[in-house]
């Protein structure tokens, strides 16, 4: 399948899985674990492989169409879309490796799936051709379906020396998971905490986050657009498609309760549907959402364009997408702030799955890529021109 079709089949797919997700999506909460259900379908739909080369058979798709996957699935349940998504980014990620480290995750099994923390943890130490790994890494969403894992880590050089920071590249058998993600929202997603005891891993599967913030990766095919995508905004951004979905599932699930008929409550209206504040609000939390939509969708063409022109996306344009990012997930959640309060108490009934979504959305929009008060600084200071930032991650 080319780009360009994968670009329109995928998020179809995506579209056609949401009813499943719907059905699932309170066990795969009671779980805390996406059901294998969702697994199995997302396999066989090509979902977990969006961003994998099209060398080992993946789709090799634009961000632009992973964000709108994601947004397609969050609209059927939220766990299931954080973590196919960033099951995808970590499959972009393994892209930006040399092809020896490509070929040891997707060479013997093109449907390997990994998960990945940025945050470095533990410590490493120079061991010859290599670094010996040892630390804890929580919060990494997809562990329990993945078979590798990207750990961040403090890069120590031969003489043990800082070098910067690193991103290893570990199997998953060599790894202990301890289950730590007990939460709020987003139970699904299995952010569990990731144990490595003196793990060997050998150089060619350390990418240098360093060197990665310049856009400098160590991948031979510079031909491939997707690869020379920037690397904060691609991590940035696939954090809030499943945001986007999560504020339209519940935009249709308020409007088909209004379509029943009904009433509110203390009034005289006997349909809601027919109330002007009912419409207003409804119309609000819609507007809300095509907003973030529109900052989503710029953000995308943003990273795609810059990369297929080859160049390196300016720290201008970056900041922008990091605030864009916030954006969306700002706007999501007001979007379903307004829906809470249109649907009324009975929304936080456990029967209801609009507090599923709502406890989702605040969990999931509180992440630290996406702090609003954090970006705006980011963006400001470089519409001014202010050379010290508050954040390598930009």
């Amino acid at each position: 399948m080319t780009t360009s079709a994968s670009s329109r089949v995928l998020p179809e797919r995506a579209a056609a899985l949401v009813g499943l997700l719907r059905r699932n999506a309170a066990r795969t909460e009671e779980d805390r674990r996406v059901v294998e259900e969702n697994i199995t379908a997302l396999s066989e739909g090509g979902l977990f492989g969006i961003t994998v080369p099209q060398r080992f058979g993946g789709h090799q798709a634009g961000v632009r169409t992973l964000l709108e996957v994601s947004a397609e699935l969050g609209r059927g349940c939220g766990s299931t879309a954080w973590t196919t998504t960033l099951i995808n980014v970590c499959g972009w990620l393994i892209g930006l490796y040399p092809e020896r480290a490509q070929r040891d995750v997707f060479g013997a099994n093109p449907d390997a799936r990994a998960c990945g923390v940025l945050t470095p943890g533990g410590t490493s130490r120079a061991a010859g051709a290599g670094q010996v790994i040892t630390g804890r890494w929580p919060f990494a969403s997809g562990c329990l379906h993945a078979q590798w894992a990207l750990l961040g880590i403090p890069f120590a050089d031969a003489s043990g020396e800082p070098a910067g920071r690193g991103l290893a590249l570990v199997p998953m058998d060599e790894l202990a998971v301890e289950d730590t993600w007990h939460t709020a929202g987003m139970r699904g997603t299995g952010s569990h905490t990731l144990v490595a005891e003196d793990v060997f891993v050998p150089g060619h599967r350390v990418l240098s986050v360093t060197r990665a913030l310049r856009g400098e990766y160590p991948t031979e095919f510079t031909d491939e657009a997707l690869y020379r995508s920037a690397f904060v905004p691609v991590l940035a951004s696939v954090l809030v498609g499943p945001q986007l979905g999560l504020a339209r599932g519940g935009l249709e699930l308020v409007m088909a309760s209004l379509a029943e008929g009904r009433p509110i409550s203390h009034t005289f209206y006997e349909q809601a549907r027919e109330a002007s504040p009912a419409q207003m609000q409804l119309a609000e939390a819609a507007q809300l959402i095509d907003t973030a939509t529109l900052h989503l969708t710029r953000a995308a063409e943003d990273i795609d364009s810059w990369a297929a022109s080859g160049r390196y996306m300016p720290l201008l344009d970056r900041a922008r997408v990091r605030m864009d990012t916030a954006t969306v997930a700002r706007r999501s959640r007001e979007a379903l702030d307004i829906l809470l309060t249109l649907q009324g108490a009975g929304s936080f009934a456990e029967a209801n799955p609009l507090q599923r979504i709502w406890r989702d959305q605040e969990t999931a929009s509180r992440h630290a890529m996406t702090n609003p008060a954090v970006t705006s600084e980011l963006y400001g200071r470089a519409l001014l021109g202010v050379e010290e930032q508050v954040s390598p991650l930009i």
